[in-house]
């Protein structure tokens, strides 16, 4: 921490000595940044005066020192190539008040961060058994614990830059300056100001610990690297994690700091971005453990909440903990989720926590050290009095005394515990165990990295420069491009060691932690790799996963249930969008899976299935040859089919007889042939109708019976005309000879001959799928084109069955034995009847029924036809053969003559 002088009083560094002259003893000023050079603080420049002022000019003396540490845990070992580190045993730091002055005092040591800094010294030792990996060259180190500090962080780093002596920013009294790159921290608090001001100098730095997502920037940090991705990772991971048990109500505990702030938006964003609400957050200041309003409003929060999922984000803090303990029952169904941060934590490792118990953590993926045979095992507090970090262990921890009599006092009173001799005790058998733990193993390839950087960059300058330049060469200035193009070392097919943003990119596992007799056994139930694809990178193992519920079922952690396939979500007013209500999709739509946020609509061609989670073909709904009706239809065709021959055979064998001859022997085979030929015309109605059978269907049936009413009306007309000639002087005498009968049928046929052409070269029938008239199902059917075309060929079929039902009427009465005006009439009326009663009936229907009506209806005007007109003519022939005689027709002629 900087500290100002009084005001108007320049600040003055405690024992301050006077500096050296540079030529004296080597110490160089640093650049101030990219290509600056930095200025000698001793050479002061008076401001200029200005023209004509005969006063000089206001000038402000300022100086800034460093607050000093009671143990500042320096470690040093002089090379040619010097490998600066701020590495974090001490967990935290107080401001101790002395008599003198106030100092940083580090408390909270911790063995198993103390395992990162053996593993730095371990990796440096490595480095320089191998004589191939840097020739001729002795790597050094020069290595201070931040205590998770920025204080002491930045003091670190600035002593580190200074050289080995007193520290001065901005100055150097190494020579050339030796430091080649910067290993640590841990911590993204401590992290981020040492890589500021490491930035100032291009100097590389690579962390094997911190997260926080800032530092991905390239335009701030472009010489920063680090063994493990940001934070945004982790909580990527855990969104994924709730996503795939199909949790959407979550609770949130944070820390109430800078890191809980940035790691709470970022969670935010994840779970919003799965369709995961957040049902509460809480904020958890260390400021308020014991304020009991603030505890019974937490624990009434979580009480009441349905969400059985709460995720831990932030940095480790000790309310959190504290709040575990104080109500451990409402976390009895409750799984809780946390990151590594919290994972790391060496408080978290002791198992005493029972709201922890089965708890899900994110972790980073494991590494593997090279073998390090004895170097972490049989290590004696005793045996290494220089080593102040693993003396403070020792007294924090074991409560051993050291050699030191000051020094066990002042803990003992700082602590607050009695120290003891623990000689023949103060021996770690082994803590290899930890070695392969957490970040341990990113702090020795840390390390390693940046050897082969410095190797690969060392052969480059042999190419570019002779041995004396080489020693004048700064590597400070080009490592970071080196540490940037470091190949894929561990064979994960990458490009490149880092990506894009200096994060070194490798699985993260997820586990489960069960608490064994205070002991903690980390059950893998999954993992989660960011190199594969999104339907590939996360694996879980369920079965393995031990619940806190009742018999071990996987907890529902919903505001809403869910809702089935065939139903979808319906928002409720006034809360958030994991609070639902479940409504049945519409008819002809589905969804498929649960909680689905809108149905789909089925293809035209597919309707839903009763539970409408999925579309199936629809029925096609057409007059089929398999139904009964069409059987029916098809028999009667044939039936009467067949007797309109056996009465056109009859006809042609009694074709000399005087009825046949009496009514108009040309006319009636024409009729009879017409008649004949529409009960095939049915055929064309039945089956699965496509665009040829829908042109023809209409067009056939009515030119056809268009032909057999014309025929109907000349017969009716020559009826008329030949017995109103019989009257003395009638006018009709001269039409009788004329073939009025044949023009009638010529000229009335080729009318309905024309519409059909136009209709069918204007707009033709052709086939329709009809997927609206009816749920389910597809009726296969003709449209008409035209509907205006349609209506003017029944319309026309109508007109000439009225004219000839008028005339037929006027000459039902006229005297003849053979007039068959009557039957005309009939039969016309027949038509009518049927005709009219089938427009309705046709329009009023749909599908298969409607071409049911239009049959039937062709059926029976055509047999009504037939019945009424040929019928009595054929009993007559075969059955009253007397009267199918000439003078039998003449008698009944002058009898009406005379009367």
């Amino acid at each position: 921490m900087w500290q100002r002088g009084g005001a108007g009083t320049p600040g003055r560094e405690p024992r301050q000595t006077p500096l050296p002259p540079n030529q004296d003893t080597g110490c160089t000023w640093q650049r101030g940044g990219a290509g600056t050079p930095g200025r000698d603080p001793r050479q002061t420049t008076p401001f200029p005066t200005q023209p004509g002022s005969r006063e000089p000019p206001l000038t402000t003396r300022l100086s800034l020192q460093l607050t000093r540490s009671y143990e500042d845990y320096k470690y040093y070992q002089d090379g040619d190539i010097v490998i600066g580190a701020v590495i974090t045993v001490n967990s935290y730091a107080v401001t101790y008040t002395f008599k003198e002055e106030p100092l940083i005092l580090c408390m909270g040591p911790s063995l198993r961060s103390y395992i990162n800094f053996l593993v730095f010294l371990f990796g440096i030792e490595i480095m320089n058994y191998y004589p191939e990996v840097l020739p001729n060259i002795t790597l050094g180190y020069h290595l201070y614990d931040s205590c998770t500090d920025t204080r002491k962080a930045v003091k670190s780093v600035l002593q580190i830059l200074s050289g080995p002596n007193k520290t001065v920013p901005n100055y150097s009294c190494t020579g050339y300056n030796k430091v080649a790159g910067f290993i640590g921290d841990e911590h993204s608090i401590t992290t981020i100001p040492i890589a500021q001001i490491l930035g100032v100098y291009r100097y590389s730095q690579i962390s094997y610990g911190a997260t926080d997502y800032v530092l991905s920037d390239r335009h701030i940090y472009p010489q920063f690297f680090r063994m493990v991705q940001s934070v945004r990772i982790y909580y990527k991971v855990i969104s994924r994690f709730i996503k795939y048990f199909g949790w959407n109500w979550v609770g949130i505990f944070v820390s109430n700091d800078g890191s809980g702030e940035t790691e709470l938006l970022i969670l935010s964003q994840y779970l919003s971005s799965y369709g995961i609400c957040v049902a509460f957050t809480i904020k958890f200041d260390t400021n308020k453990l014991n304020q009991p309003d603030v505890i019974n409003r937490n624990i009434n929060t979580v009480r009441s909440s349905s969400a059985q999922i709460i995720v831990i984000c932030g940095a480790f803090n000790s309310a959190i903990i504290q709040f575990f303990n104080d109500a451990p029952s409402i976390f009895y169904e409750r799984t809780l989720i946390l990151n590594p941060s919290w994972t790391s934590n060496s408080y978290m490792l002791t198992g005493t926590v029972e709201a922890l118990n089965k708890t899900i953590t994110i972790n980073l993926g494991d590494f593997d050290l090279p073998e390090y045979g004895s170097f972490f095992t049989n290590i004696r507090i005793s045996a290494r009095p220089q080593d102040k970090l693993l003396q403070d262990i020792g007294i924090a921890q074991y409560k051993c005394m050291t050699s030191n009599v000051s020094r066990n006092q002042f803990y003992s009173s700082v602590y607050n515990i009695s120290l003891n001799n623990c000689a023949g005790r103060d021996r770690f058998q082994d803590l290899s165990s930890f070695v392969a733990m957490g970040v341990t193993p990113r702090v020795y390839y840390s390390i390693y990295i940046m050897v082969l950087a410095l190797q690969n960059m060392h052969l480059y300058l042999k190419e570019q420069f002779n041995e004396s330049n080489m020693k004048m060469y700064n590597y400070k200035t080009q490592l970071h491009h080196f540490i940037k193009e470091m190949p894929d070392i561990f064979n994960l097919n990458l490009t490149s060691f880092f990506n894009e943003d200096g994060e070194f990119v490798i699985e993260n596992l997820i586990q489960q932690w069960l608490f064994l007799s205070k002991t903690i056994q980390k059950l893998y139930i999954g993992r989660y790799i960011d190199l594969a694809s999104e339907d590939s990178n996360l694996f879980i193992l369920p079965w393995k996963i031990q619940w806190r519920t009742k018999n071990n079922e996987a907890p529902r952690s919903q505001c809403s249930d869910n809702c089935l396939p065939g139903y979808r979500k319906v928002p409720r007013e006034g809360t958030q969008s994991c609070c639902y209500n479940c409504a049945q999709c519409p008819e002809g739509e589905i969804s498929y899976r649960n909680d689905s946020e809108n149905c789909i609509k089925c293809p035209d061609t597919e309707w839903h299935n009763e539970k409408k989670d999925q579309c199936i073909p629809r029925l096609e709904e057409f007059l089929s040859y398999s139904d009964v009706i069409t059987g029916v239809f098809s028999v009667l065709s044939a039936l009467l089919f067949l007797i309109t021959i056996g009465i056109l055979v009859i006809f042609i064998i009694f074709k000399d007889t005087a009825i046949v001859k009496a009514n108009n022997t040309s006319l009636s085979f024409l009729l009879l042939v017409s008649i004949m030929l529409t009960f095939p015309c049915v055929f064309l109605f039945l089956g699965r109708p496509v665009d040829t059978t829908c042109m023809l269907r209409q067009s056939t049936f009515s030119i056809i019976f268009s032909i057999a009413i014309s025929c109907v009306l000349g017969k009716t007309t020559m009826i008329y005309i030949v017995f109103k000639a019989t009257k003395p002087g009638s006018v009709w005498k001269k039409w009788v000879n004329m073939k009025i009968s044949n023009a009638v049928v010529l000229t009335f046929s080729l009318i309905q001959i024309l519409i059909n052409i136009t209709w069918l070269a204007a707009s033709p029938p052709f086939q329709e799928l009809d997927t609206r008239s009816f749920p389910g199902k597809i009726i296969v059917q003709c449209n008409e084109g035209s509907v205006m075309a349609f209506y003017s060929v029944l319309g026309y079929m109508g007109l000439l069955a009225a004219v000839s039902f008028i005339i037929a009427f006027l000459a039902r009465t006229l005297p003849d034995s053979f007039n068959e005006a009557k039957y005309i009439t009939f039969s016309m009326l027949v038509f009518c009847s049927v005709w009219i009663a089938m427009i309705p009936a046709y329009l009023s229907t749909k599908g298969k029924n409607m071409v049911v009506v239009e049959i039937f209806a062709i059926l029976t005007s055509s047999a009504g036809l037939l019945a009424c007109i040929f019928f009595p003519k054929c009993f007559l022939i075969l059955f009253r053969p007397e009267m199918n005689t000439k003078a039998h027709l003449l008698g009944s002629k002058n009898k009406v003559i005379s009367t």
